[in-house]
């Protein structure tokens, strides 16, 4: 990002995010802080882990390449999947999507995949693991997060999944393996999926804007690529810089709805530049923190907190409604966003309300 004139992803550790009982550290606030500024800036942000959980989510990554690699070029008419809204929360196993040139394997704890011809599938490495510690890392999230807002703690509990899950329950939440751009995989070759440009493979034209309709959203990619909407309107590359232990974290639509659009979803699109010679394509690993489908996104706890809550915002709406709807992203913008909140710290001096740089969380080793 510094070669292109915008300031350079930043740093903070995950471990100073981990609430704990009493009064909020100074190290606590701080980071809380440099998070939702740059959430406010970039709607995107970079976590640092552990050694051992980074060795973790590169193992995941060397399944996922070979998982998808042995898949066959030519698969089967039921395993192609486009967006399908109303099985939002019923995904599970191998499906691919030929319009966006994407395959996906779906860990959803709870539903077991089976093949076309009743086999069980063998999955990609890891993902039980890779489920946890994702899963943990974005629930710390949404909690700095609220407490940056004022809201009471852990107020999205209720429209969580229960941890750890409850018999015969399904989770909400899912970790999606994917793999975009294959060369060995035909599903596309019929489709015209990509601009070119000076010979380069470079966009899907027809999807130059997604938006994921989760709380909180984590990817870790194999290689860069992925392009998100910065606040004045810019698509920067922030994946650019992932080291090995580097994961991005974004926020969705779910959390605009549920904070009354105070805080604005990441708006997404994909390179693929960085995939030519590549005999795999661009793998990566997605956890995506979803809430129940059985529940309503209200604003209740911002009106307790005496944020102002639009009409818009006002009435609650079924989660499994709010799925299934589509939401324009024009209007998703230049609304209220919570860079006006604020508290002192020891280090105020340091904060700006601008040109914030996109963080990333460290977990202590």
């Amino acid at each position: 990002m510094a070669g292109n004139g915008l300031p350079p992803l930043g740093r903070v550790k995950l471990s100073d995010l981990v609430p704990s009982e009493g009064l909020p550290s100074e190290s606590y606030k701080l980071s809380v802080t440099t998070l939702s500024q740059s959430l406010v800036q970039y709607s995107a942000a970079i976590i640092q882990f552990s050694s051992s959980d980074g060795a973790l989510l590169r193992s995941g990554l060397d399944s996922a390449r070979l998982y998808f690699h042995q898949r066959s070029s030519f698969p089967a008419p039921d395993m192609i999947h486009t967006s399908d809204s109303r099985e939002w929360c019923k995904t599970s196993g191998y499906y691919m999507d030929p319009q966006l040139w994407q395959e996906t394997y779906d860990y959803r704890p709870g539903l077991t995949p089976i093949e076309p011809n009743n086999t069980m599938e063998i999955p990609p490495g890891g993902l039980p693991d890779i489920f946890c510690l994702l899963g943990k890392t974005a629930r710390d999230i949404l909690d700095a997060i609220s407490f940056y807002l004022n809201l009471r703690s852990s107020p999205f509990t209720e429209i969580l999944d229960n941890v750890p899950l409850r018999n015969s329950e399904i989770s909400s939440s899912v970790l999606s393996v994917c793999c975009h751009a294959r060369p060995s995989f035909q599903g596309a070759q019929h489709h015209n999926l990509t601009a070119h440009e000076e010979g380069q493979l470079v966009m899907y034209p027809d999807h130059e804007h997604q938006v994921d309709k989760s709380l909180i959203s984590l990817v870790k990619s194999d290689k860069p690529g992925l392009h998100i909407r910065d606040l004045h309107g810019r698509w920067v590359l922030v994946d650019v810089d992932l080291g090995p232990q580097e994961v991005i974290v974004y926020p969705g639509l779910a959390l605009y709805q549920a904070t009354a659009g105070y805080v604005n979803p990441a708006l997404l699109r994909t390179e693929f530049n960085s995939m030519q010679g590549s005999m795999y394509g661009r793998c990566s690993v997605a956890f995506k923190l979803m809430p129940k489908s059985m529940t309503s996104l209200n604003c209740s706890e911002m009106r307790a907190a005496g944020h102002g809550v639009e009409a818009q915002f006002q009435l609650p709406i079924p989660v499994d409604d709010f799925m299934q709807r589509s939401h324009p992203t024009d209007q998703l913008f230049n609304r209220h966003n919570f860079q006006s909140f604020s508290f002192p710290t020891a280090q105020d001096g340091m904060q700006h309300s601008h040109n914030v740089p996109v963080l990333v969380f460290q977990l202590a080793n």
